[in-house]
């Protein structure tokens, strides 16, 4: 059934070729619809002749060749007339690999049941400039080394399907590349913060040695003063002595001079005061 009659259902996996055939779909048909003023007719099929090699070759070497696509894309490629059947058939036997048509191999359509001149090798040709078809304008379509591998010597040339397997090589390894330098920079934003946590986690401890160590060497002269004009010790201590007696006087006196104090410092408050006393 072609792809002008009933629809077919669109088999999964034909969304891999669907863009470049669309693309070569829209080429075909503005191809057709330009001016062919100054050409002659057979010159004016050549981009049509073109295009169908070129589609054709598309969807045999992403079946064949690289594996992009499964039997039934394939089948359904051919039953849609996306690409010449024929023409393939030709393509796998050897000598026809790249064989421009099956116009160019028919003895029926030149002289004397021979075949076109591009099927000539380049090598046995008296002319060695380039020659086309006047079918294509295929300029070489024989196998061998020395044969062309552009055999139209222009866009329609090329193999479609490495470009599409390269561009998407290419695609990939530069995804990898981003997504590479993606993790580098994690880990290296990781390592940073944990650099930051470790030195504040320092900063801190070193803080805090500093202040126990102040804490320990001050001075006892800096937690009190000895002498304050203020406070008359000679009338209290002599009351707590008298009422309370010495014991319960020096306790006082030990808490007044102590208030935010140490113990230890405290007592050497206490103990200056009453030397200075009895003095």
């Amino acid at each position: 059934m072609s792809r002008w009659g009933r629809k077919q259902r669109i088999p999964k996996g034909f969304d891999v070729l669907e863009p470049t055939l669309s693309a070569l779909q829209e080429e075909l048909r503005n191809r057709t619809n330009e001016s062919h003023e100054g050409k002659s007719k057979a010159e004016s099929l050549w981009p049509i002749h073109q295009l169908n090699w070129q589609r054709s070759r598309y969807v045999y070497d992403m079946y064949y060749k690289y594996k992009k696509i499964n039997r039934e894309v394939y089948q359904y490629c051919l039953d849609m007339k996306y690409a010449d059947a024929a023409l393939i058939a030709k393509w796998k036997k050897p000598g026809y690999e790249r064989l421009c048509s099956t116009y160019a191999i028919n003895p029926k359509n030149f002289p004397y049941g021979t075949v076109s001149i591009c099927r000539v090798p380049r090598k046995m040709l008296k002319d060695k400039g380039i020659v086309k078809s006047n079918f294509s304008g295929c300029i070489g379509c024989a196998s061998g080394k020395n044969g062309f591998k552009n055999i139209f010597g222009n866009k329609y040339g090329q193999r479609l399907a490495k470009i599409q397997i390269l561009r998407e090589q290419a695609k990939a390894k530069l995804e990898e590349e981003m997504q590479e330098k993606h993790s580098q920079e994690e880990r290296l934003m990781k390592l940073k913060e944990e650099l930051q946590q470790k030195e504040a986690e320092a900063a801190k401890a070193k803080d805090q040695s500093n202040l126990e160590s102040e804490k320990s060497t001050a001075a006892p002269s800096t937690w009190y003063v000895p002498d304050r004009e203020d406070i008359d010790y000679s009338d209290d201590s002599s009351t707590d002595e008298d009422e309370e007696g010495p014991t319960m006087a020096a306790k006082k006196r030990k808490v007044d001079l102590g208030a935010g104090m140490s113990e230890a410092d405290a007592n050497r408050a206490m103990n200056y005061h009453e030397k200075k006393q009895k003095q």
